[in-house]
């Protein structure tokens, strides 16, 4: 499948803030939002970007802003929002769960991969048990009771130091799980609620964009 081929800092810059795409590095002053306060938009005419947003690109700007944080391709990022409408109760509320509940996005917040990225690479590569059973879908949507294992060929060392520096993390590691750092897995506590997701997008614009 094709994926986005833009440089990860581009897009931080872009949406202009940390979206946390390149793990440990976001946190160092050789982030890009930390470099170029002075330009923060990306482009020769980054500058100039200083007119009034139109309601339209101020919802375009939160879809794409919550799209790349969790790092989907448009198709999928439908997909999930058409899944959430089928659901009763608020279609906002619903997307963000849902998208919580990928297993890439479980790895990274089990704090066994530095983003979700690498959350996604670890199940591509087939480094993930769920259960026991190998699963490389990215988009797996892990249910309540259910446990999370990384193999034996998954790279100790990384993992380790991911698991390390987890907890410093803005939010830490959410309480919907709970993370047995020396055994590489964890356990899915209980299906998170809006309140547990701390993301930095007004969902609400995205269900408006989408519902026009």
């Amino acid at each position: 499948m094709a994926r986005g081929s833009n440089a990860k800092c581009r897009l931080c810059r872009r949406e202009g803030q940390k979206l946390f795409l390149k793990g440990e590095r976001c946190n160092t002053a050789k982030c890009a939002i930390e470099k170029r306060q002075q330009s923060p938009v990306p482009g020769m005419h980054g500058l100039r970007r200083g007119r009034k947003q139109t309601e339209y690109a101020i919802q375009l700007r939160e879809k794409q802003r919550l799209k790349r944080l969790y790092g989907l391709r448009e198709a999928q990022f439908r997909r999930f929002f058409a899944q959430a409408e089928r659901i009763s109760g608020n279609t906002g509320d619903n997307l963000l769960i849902l998208l919580e509940r990928r297993l890439a996005n479980v790895v990274y917040r089990m704090g066994m991969a530095s983003s979700r990225t690498a959350g996604r690479k670890f199940v591509a590569h087939g480094h993930v048990r769920v259960n026991g059973l190998k699963v490389n879908r990215h988009s797996f949507l892990v249910k309540q009771g259910d446990e999370v294992k990384l193999g034996p060929r998954a790279p100790k060392t990384i993992v380790e130091a991911s698991l390390k520096s987890a907890a410093a993390r803005e939010g830490g590691v959410p309480g919907w799980v709970e993370v047995f750092a020396e055994e590489m897995r964890g356990m899915v506590k209980a299906i998170p609620t809006r309140d547990d997701i701390g993301v930095p997008v007004d969902v609400n614009l995205v269900v408006t964009y989408y519902s026009k």
